[in-house]
């Protein structure tokens, strides 16, 4: 190939983010375009599956227009089309995965599929050479919250997943509860500011002693129980706590999140002997769990390489990333390619 660099084009609509991106040899960002769903999602607490498959149609090839475009590069530039095809809304998938197949066929250009999930964690490693391994990983998102042990960017081995609630869902959760707006994760993060994080201790689901996986299910009942009472018949008291009691409530729930985050985290250190901790995925953008994830690695003199807040977030430039190696690997799909909701 020479110096020619290699150009992918990344589309992205797992979940309510329509994105598209171009980027140059797995590294350089030449182009990263997210159109959010959060005002239409935002007075239903969640996201509504049909709203977003909706969304992504009206947005997806104005969205990828705006990345070509912006990335100053022409179609024929471009020497492969990537998309998450997997896990995610499925109705939402599906729109991705068409026009990046409409796409891949009209340019007669390579098609790869790439695992959300795992583009997560290439968002780490981006702008990065070498990894120290052996290395162990942290996705931590609104729909996963995962631990794999990494080989390379197309290797990795699951070591723990959440049996229930992820800890995406639980800050969503806990925000309704609590009446924050919407996205519930950067609304906790903000009051949680004010607040005490020793006010209330709530319970920290850590499992069997060796268990990897994780469970926020509890914790958000707790949170739940305290706002409404154990037999759930009682007032809302969120109507009338002061901002203060909001925020210690949201700084403490917040604290009991992060504490099972970074120790299952350590013991997936401890069981693989990792020299370098990766952390992708929408909370992951979380102050206080950088912080702490750094402290953690730190104390360990271990290397910690978390994706840029902006990578943290769904979007296309890990897509097109994740694709690179895939693309050098001659790894590609067919036009018969389906989107695939979980992670299998």
């Amino acid at each position: 190939m020479g110096n020619k660099k290699v150009i992918i084009l990344g589309i992205e609509t797992s979940c309510d983010e329509t994105a598209a991106a171009v980027v140059a040899d797995g590294s350089v960002i030449l182009s990263s375009i997210a159109a959010s769903q959060n005002e239409l999602h935002g007075r239903f607490g969640g996201v509504v599956p049909e709203i977003a498959s909706r969304a992504h149609v009206e947005r997806i090839l104005p969205v990828v227009a705006e990345a070509i475009e912006k990335a100053q590069i022409h179609p024929d530039q471009i020497d492969a089309v990537a998309v998450a095809n997997q896990p995610g809304l499925s109705i939402a998938l599906m729109v991705g995965v068409t026009a990046a197949k409409a796409l891949a066929w009209a340019w007669q250009k390579p098609l790869i599929a790439v695992n959300h999930v795992h583009a997560h964690l290439q968002a780490a490693i981006l702008d990065q050479d070498s990894i120290d391994l052996p290395a162990v990983a942290l996705v931590v998102s609104g729909g996963h919250t995962l631990l794999y042990d990494v080989e390379s960017a197309l290797d990795l081995r699951l070591l723990g997943s959440t049996i229930d609630d992820a800890a995406g869902e639980a800050f969503d959760k806990v925000a309704s509860i609590l009446r924050l707006p919407y996205p519930g994760g950067p609304s906790i993060e903000k009051i949680a500011q004010e607040g005490n994080p020793r006010a209330i201790d709530f319970p920290r689901s850590l499992m069997e002693k060796n268990s990897l996986d994780f469970s926020f299910s509890g914790v958000k009942t707790a949170v739940l129980y305290y706002c409404q009472g154990q037999d759930m018949k009682g007032e809302n008291r969120v109507e009338k706590m002061s901002r203060q009691e909001i925020a210690d409530i949201a700084a403490s729930f917040q604290a009991a999140v992060i504490d099972v985050l970074v120790e299952k985290t350590r013991r997936a250190v401890d069981k693989m002997k990792a020299r370098t901790v990766l952390m992708g995925g929408g909370v992951a953008a979380n102050g206080v769990l950088r912080k702490e994830m750094e402290r953690f690695c730190q104390s360990r003199a271990l290397g910690l390489k978390v994706a840029p807040k902006p990578l943290c977030t769904d979007n296309a430039a890990m897509t097109a990333s994740l694709a690179y190696p895939k693309y050098q690997a001659g790894l590609f799909a067919d036009l018969s390619l389906e989107p695939r909701a979980s992670l299998a």
